[in-house]
């Protein structure tokens, strides 16, 4: 009987001190950790600052340009790394809350009962691993990026001095996510260097057409980009013509192009330039094109006498059209996740970023936009709902549905529903309140017209409307250039018993299912 008290009493004060020894380390390295956290804040500030007050200007300078580019992305990768930390912090406070109130139910004997707290880390590829990496780590990183931030900031004071040089554009809106509504966003270093190419003058003697290929996967914004190509000021001054080749002159995998004026769509003239002004041609192709057509395209094209063409960019999701270009092709990539965090957080928080703390949605926030899959559409489209509804309930509800939407398509067919979205694939779509009835997306499609569905696909996943049958619904407009709005092609169908079968007939629900959205 002494035996059993002496080992019980044994493993209680051994579990308290094991306790006391974790509480002491967790709170050393929690106050130095927030002390990074909050120089941390300090410097993102005056970063941001600058930056934004660079966008509002038109800068020119290849060398200043550079360096925005530079902080930009060190801006993007630093709010990610903070808004990571403090997610995972707060998910340590839990740990530690049940660690204190079962430590006297652990036991010495059972290592897999034992509650360890390992601070995380982030990269920039990848989310936290809660698993992999030590406080030291933890604490290495964030000193890592505030040695690089701070360095950055202690370097743009000539950038600042400089920025008064250049002239301010339009008065853009107050709140910061209408800011970012109205511009496109992420692709400045891309922006330039096509600039460059359609003003660089042309070499002497070229008996070639210079040739820039856009290539980039569907939706990735290829035609948002080019349009706010041409409608550059500086571009326009510099042709007397703008004429765009869309789906209409490709026929059979190859490109009809007649003179210019006798095809295509003239999307800029400016009748006060000379007569011997050159011409922009951008060329839209939505598949391959057979290179033999394309080099007639281009025989066509130069010979044109009348506004003689100088500069092609031709856009694509294939890369065999990179081979078509005369200079290495531009290649647009789906934003970071830095980047698309930082994109997302403003759109849904705007001008009112105290409520990430106030309320305790930036963790809740950050798991959202995980799950979206760096989707515009999707950013856009949460992120005015989440915007209009500053409830943490409310947040939760959201987050559990797409939580589960996405769960349930990688259980079915082993890709997300954004991913199948992009491939023209059917997907559920989810809704914030039970329903016995199965919505269902069947593709997306996007249009520049006036005349839209009014319903959304908000009212659909808030409940506020009961379709039946087939219908259309608003997923998102745009309201930038060129005002592109994206539809979804929906339908309503009665309850599937293939989502009421046991567990056991897993392999029957599955195929069933995926008969369903065929």
């Amino acid at each position: 009987m002494e035996a059993i008290v002496s080992a019980v009493l044994g493993d209680l004060i051994g579990r308290s001190i094991s306790f006391a020894i974790d509480w002491y380390c967790h709170r050393r390295h929690e106050g130095t950790v927030q002390d990074s956290l909050q120089r941390l804040r300090r410097v993102l500030l005056r970063i941001q600052i600058t930056v934004e007050e660079a966008e509002r200007r038109r800068v020119t300078n290849q060398a200043m340009l550079q360096q925005l580019h530079l902080m930009r992305e060190g801006m993007y990768r630093g709010y990610y790394l903070l808004n990571a930390v403090m997610r995972q912090d707060k998910s340590q406070v839990r740990e530690v809350s049940r660690h204190k109130h079962s430590s006297l139910a652990l036991s010495e004997f059972n290592p897999a009962k034992r509650v360890r707290i390992i601070p995380a880390r982030t990269t920039t590829t990848t989310t936290m691993d809660t698993a992999s990496y030590t406080g030291r780590e933890a604490e290495a990183e964030l000193q890592e990026a505030l040695i690089d931030l701070e360095r950055m900031a202690s370097d743009m004071k000539e950038l600042v001095l400089f920025l008064s040089c250049y002239p301010p554009l339009l008065r853009e809106p107050y709140s910061r996510h209408l800011w970012l509504e109205n511009r496109m966003f992420g692709r400045e270093a891309e922006y330039e260097r096509i600039i460059r190419f359609l003003l660089e003058p042309e070499p002497a003697g070229a008996q070639d057409l210079a040739v820039l290929p856009v290539i980039g996967p569907t939706r990735v914004g290829k035609s948002t980009f080019v349009e706010h190509v041409w409608r550059d000021e500086r571009v326009r001054k510099h042709f007397s013509l703008i004429v765009f080749f869309g789906e209409s002159e490709i026929v059979d995998g190859k490109l009809h192009l007649m003179p210019l004026g006798d095809s295509g769509v003239i999307k800029y003239r400016n009748d006060l330039a000379s007569t011997t002004g050159s011409s922009l041609v951008v060329a839209e192709l939505v598949g391959g094109v057979d290179e033999s057509a394309w080099r007639t395209a281009l025989s066509t094209l130069k010979s044109e006498g009348t506004t003689p063409v100088s500069k092609i960019v031709v856009t694509s999701r294939s890369e065999m059209v990179a081979s078509f270009g005369t200079m290495k092709a531009l290649e647009l990539k789906p934003l970071s996740q830095e980047a698309f965090w930082y994109f997302f957080k403003t759109i849904v928080f705007g001008s009112t970023p105290d409520a990430e703390e106030q309320l305790g949605l930036a963790s809740v926030c950050m798991q959202i936009a995980d799950l979206l899959d760096r989707s515009f559409i999707g950013a856009n489209m949460i992120g005015g709902l989440l915007r209009n509804n500053l409830c943490a309930g409310f947040w939760h509800t959201v987050l559990k549905r797409l939580k589960d939407q996405k769960s349930m398509h990688l259980h079915l067919f082993g890709e997300g529903p954004i991913d199948r979205l992009v491939k023209d694939q059917p997907i559920y779509l989810w809704r914030l309140f039970k329903s016995d009835d199965v919505l269902i997306a069947y593709s997306c499609y996007s249009v520049q017209q006036p005349d839209l569905p009014k319903i959304t696909v908000l009212d659909v996943h808030t409940g506020s409307t009961a379709p039946r049958g087939k219908f259309e619904a608003l997923a998102w407009r745009s309201y930038i250039p060129p005002y592109s709005s994206y539809v979804f092609r929906c339908g309503v169908q009665a309850p599937s018993s293939c989502l009421r079968l046991s567990p056991r007939n897993k392999q029957i629900r599955q195929r069933q299912a995926r008969l369903t959205l065929m």
